[in-house]
């Protein structure tokens, strides 16, 4: 099996990366990539290139499995629109490329609450996002839409996530639990999730909540 991964160096690529490159029944995992990887084990190759360079880099691979874990937010990217840049015009640029490339599973990381018509433009752009991406053809696309992800991020810090990170235990206490997908989830658990779907069979689209990744995920 290969697979098709970018966003590799965000908090759940970097769980997932090393997860997948255990697995014996991946031979190669391709990593597109804007700057080099600071660890890369024998199975993994680095694509290093600008997004507009993504379509030509991924032409001749062949994947089996496009993986997106490609992420980002308002205040991180600097604007509105270079939020949209890389959670929407990115992630469609990679899943195109990789459907061109012969991938017919699609998998990628997107956000509870994701909705197209959403008054909140981060929920609005993923869920314009996954809209779009149900239309670029692949057999069978998981969309994971997790609460808040916990974990160490590597870079830049961001604080508003931290904190909430910090209080998270008391918020998903008084969360009850028929609304456990606002809940957060390690990043690492949403990972194990999307190992497990490498091996998914049936054709279609599906939305996976904190409750079916964390049932993946074998937890």
């Amino acid at each position: 099996m290969k697979i098709l991964l970018a966003g590799a160096t965000g908090l759940v690529g970097q769980a997932l990366l090393e997860r997948l490159a255990a697995m014996p029944a991946i031979e190669r995992i391709d990593v597109v990539v804007r700057r080099p990887l600071a660890h890369a084990g024998p199975k993994v190759q680095s694509h290093i290139g600008p997004i507009a360079d993504w379509p030509t880099m991924v032409a001749a691979l062949g994947p089996d499995i496009a993986i997106s874990a490609l992420g980002t937010t308002i205040r991180q990217a600097g604007s509105a629109d270079a939020f949209k840049a890389v959670d929407h015009d990115a992630v469609l640029c990679f899943a195109r490329s990789a459907r061109a490339s012969g991938a017919r599973h699609m998998m990628t990381v997107s956000s509870v609450g994701a909705h197209a018509g959403s008054r909140n433009f981060y929920l609005s752009v993923k869920g314009q996002t996954e809209a779009a991406l149900s239309a670029v053809g692949f057999d069978r696309l998981d969309i994971m839409r997790p609460g808040l992800l916990r974990g160490q991020r590597q870079g830049d810090v961001r604080w508003g996530e931290r904190i909430a990170s910090l209080l998270s235990p008391v918020s998903d206490f008084l969360t009850p639990a028929v609304l456990d997908h606002y809940r957060s989830i390690r990043a690492v658990d949403v990972a194990a999730a999307m190992a497990a779907l490498t091996t998914a069979q049936d054709a279609g689209v599906y939305f996976q909540d904190n409750r079916d990744m964390l049932a993946l995920a074998g937890r």
